[in-house]
């Protein structure tokens, strides 16, 4: 009787492949019930560690785990109320805003009616014609808005049940995954959900240390040129650094528009513009290799990439959570022969190749003595 044969590689291939998709389809069709639960998982790994210290206090299990969970929603909820308050003043200062506005509008259609010739008349013409479609979405829209408004409210509803939950039976769904993988890969499935919880935990107190730093950045430089809502423009920009890649230059859009709105000259919108890209050169040079991208080690290329198909797949959720999760695909694949090679595509390691080519050269010239 003959041992069975390994399938073929374009087999194998097509496989992984089709899993991979699978996966994809799952998370897209099934992102308003997952996205809570995977927020879930992030914050109860990142709470396990202020967890056990309440319990070396001597606090019982359960009240240690809502004590966890209540500082955690305080540190969020002060968060929010800071963004809140700032919008509040930023709301009430509307009138001067749109005075701003119309005063920064006037300069550029006269730049544009003395440079091209183009009247204000035709001007105003073709800006009705550009927006006449949006009067015909606006119910789309509000729509849109409500369902995004019920989202969030479900969010935040099932964010502390599920972290109650997974924290609480965290040794029933570890032992799950030994059980379902059996003895002969028990070692494997450990070693996968401790480095799982080390680079979760690792990544995301990174990026909230990167997150701190980068808003002091931003406040110190705004300070320096006199903006107006200089803190509450350093710490967006800092929150919405915290998505990769594309965070930070939303950001930048957004503080330009905002200081358009509120300075009075143009020159103001420039410097926020330069404070905010020599802000990104630090954080990309200095804070993101050494604070953040340390714990992850995902190369660039494979970072940008998960980015935009976590967006593609669950909007800015998605592209929060890519990054810790093609982390956690990367320390699977590292451990699963025929899906080695994928684990390093994925990493950053190059000096393991660089290696592995000089023994190749140095071969090559010894067989050719």
């Amino acid at each position: 009787m003959t041992s069975q044969q390994a399938p073929p590689f374009y087999i194998k291939f097509s496989l992984n492949l089709l899993t991979i998709i699978l996966l994809g389809g799952l998370i897209f069709i099934g992102q308003d019930i997952l996205m809570p639960l995977f927020f879930a998982i992030v914050l109860a790994i990142l709470l396990l560690p202020v967890n056990n210290r309440l319990l070396r206090w001597g606090i019982p299990k359960v009240p240690a785990m809502l004590l966890a969970i209540l500082l955690a929603l305080l540190v969020i909820g002060g968060i929010i109320y800071f963004l809140s308050s700032q919008i509040a003043v930023f709301v009430k200062d509307l009138p001067a805003i749109k005075q701003h506005f119309n005063d920064h509008l006037h300069t550029v259609q006269k730049w544009i009616s003395d440079t091209f010739h183009f009247s204000y008349k035709e001007q105003d013409k073709a800006v009705k014609d550009a927006t006449s479609g949006l009067k015909d979405s606006g119910s789309s829209v509000v729509g849109t808005t409500l369902i995004s408004a019920a989202s969030a409210l479900l969010m935040v509803i099932l964010l502390p049940i599920y972290t109650f939950l997974i924290m609480y039976y965290r040794g029933l769904i570890r032992k799950f995954f030994l059980d379902i993988f059996g003895d002969r890969h028990r070692s494997s499935v450990e070693e996968v959900m401790a480095e799982s919880k080390t680079i979760v935990q690792g990544y995301m107190v990174g990026l909230l240390i990167e997150m701190g730093i980068v808003a002091a950045l931003n406040a110190a430089g705004f300070f320096i040129i006199g903006i107006k809502y200089a803190i509450f423009l350093a710490v967006l920009a800092a929150i919405l650094n915290m998505i990769p890649y594309v965070g930070m230059l939303v950001a930048t859009v957004l503080c330009m528009v905002i200081t358009l709105t509120s300075a009075t000259q143009i020159a103001d919108i420039l410097w926020v513009g330069l404070i905010l890209i020599v802000v990104q050169f630090i954080d990309n040079n200095f804070l993101m290799p050494y604070v953040v991208s340390s714990k992850v080690r995902i190369n660039a290329l494979v970072s940008i990439i998960g980015v935009l198909i976590g967006g593609a797949l669950a909007g800015v959720s998605g592209m929060f959570l890519s990054i810790p999760g093609i982390a956690i695909m990367k320390a699977i694949f590292d451990r699963v022969d025929d899906l080695k090679p994928w684990g390093m595509l994925m990493g950053d390691d190059l000096t393991m190749l660089n290696k592995r080519k000089r023994k190749m050269i140095e071969k090559g010239k010894d067989s050719g003595k």
